[in-house]
């Protein structure tokens, strides 16, 4: 026991004892450095080495294409290279069907039948019926999706036009008061984005409301002037127009006939005194004179 401690104080003393490493020239013998190295020093200096030199060839192996070359490690690329190649001896099989075909078919039509051989004949009568096949096939889809989809737009213009006939038919069941009775100008035209119909009558003509309802618009406007809009039943809006005084406010209550502005010429949008009115349903302008007579 006492000497395997002995032993591993002389090691122990031996990596630590210093050496002087003289470099020197030599033909002139002239020293051109000198250093102070032991063991453990040159230990610890060539174990850091080993282990930056294999934390590097990891780094490689991890973080860099070079792992495909080792075995073990490019498996992955094998695989792919494997799929691309049978996708490629798949399309040259495919090619040499498609040319046998081209050069059978082009035989039949120079007359050159004689040198088409039973099994070529029998290649072009297979590859026609498959193509024939798929031909059908491709059709029979496009023709139900087309089906399909008329059926759908056919059910939809036929709700939109029943829901448009039931709201027609429920406005045409009101009875609007006429706000004015006097000559019409200018009548209802989208194209021209006339959203309403003028009405011309004397000056200080009170102006009436087509039903009953709650004024949401009482206010003056650059283009149209004083304005007036009442909100009625059924989604309906009444807007009237150039008016050159309003009788009511916003949030008033008002019956069908009473008066709610008078006639005027105010706003930039006008020449002379007339009233512009606009019925609108759910969003949409009406022709005024499909509902009530002004004249």
């Amino acid at each position: 026991m006492p000497d395997e401690n002995t032993e591993e104080q002389r090691w122990s003393e031996r990596l630590r004892h210093t050496y002087r490493l003289v470099v020197m020239n030599n033909d002139t013998f002239e020293e051109i450095g000198s250093y102070k190295l032991s063991l453990l020093n040159v230990y610890i200096l060539f174990s850091s080495i080993a282990v930056f030199v294999a934390l590097l060839v990891a780094a490689l192996i991890i973080f860099t294409p070079v792992k495909r070359y080792i075995p073990g490690f490019g498996d992955g690329k094998h695989k792919e290279i494997m799929a691309l190649n049978r996708q490629v001896q798949e399309m040259e099989a495919e090619l040499q069907a498609q040319r046998a075909y081209t050069n059978n078919f082009r035989k039949i039509l120079v007359g050159d039948v004689a040198s088409l051989s039973e099994s070529d004949v029998e290649a072009t009568d297979v590859s026609d019926s498959l193509m024939e096949v798929e031909r059908i096939k491709e059709d029979e889809l496009l023709r139900k999706e087309i089906e399909l989809e008329q059926q759908i737009q056919e059910k939809a213009l036929l709700s939109k036009t029943a829901n448009f006939k039931s709201r027609y038919l429920s406005l045409e069941k009101m009875y609007f008061t006429p706000p004015i009775t006097g000559i019409v100008g200018a009548r209802f035209d989208l194209v021209k984005k006339h959203n309403g119909i003028d009405v011309m009558a004397p000056k200080n003509t009170p102006i009436k409301a087509v039903l009953d309802g709650h004024v949401v618009v009482s206010d003056w406007t650059l283009d149209t002037g004083y304005t007036l809009g009442i909100q009625h039943a059924g989604n309906v809006v009444s807007f009237y127009k150039h008016n050159s005084a309003l009788l009511k406010k916003v949030g008033d209550y008002v019956k069908a006939g009473e008066a709610v502005a008078i006639i005027g010429n105010t706003g930039t949008l006008t020449n002379g005194p007339h009233l512009h009115f606009e019925l609108w349903h759910e969003g949409r302008p009406l022709d005024p004179a499909s509902f009530i007579i002004f004249e």
